[in-house]
């Protein structure tokens, strides 16, 4: 599948997005740690690939570290409490 195929879904993505941040907030403020960090990756993942679309260097490499690091916090999240 190639990066654009989505292209035409690109609101509905950023849409998507919204409601996974105000779902990450929300997780924050309760204290739920994993839930913030799951709701948070697929966020950094859709503004990647809006960042891609558009060409958006600041925007792609940001979201790409903040990947990495809910990546690294789910997976030793996952090993202490696994």
């Amino acid at each position: 599948m190639t990066l654009m195929k989505l292209a035409p879904f690109e609101q509905h993505l950023k849409w998507l997005a919204l409601g996974l941040g105000i779902c990450s907030t929300i997780s924050v403020v309760q204290g739920w740690q994993l839930a913030a960090m799951l709701f948070s990756l697929p966020f950094c993942v859709i503004w990647m690939y809006c960042g891609w679309l558009r060409n958006e260097r600041q925007l792609k490499y940001i979201n790409m570290l903040f990947t990495v690091f809910y990546v690294y916090g789910i997976a030793r999240y996952a090993i202490l409490y696994g």
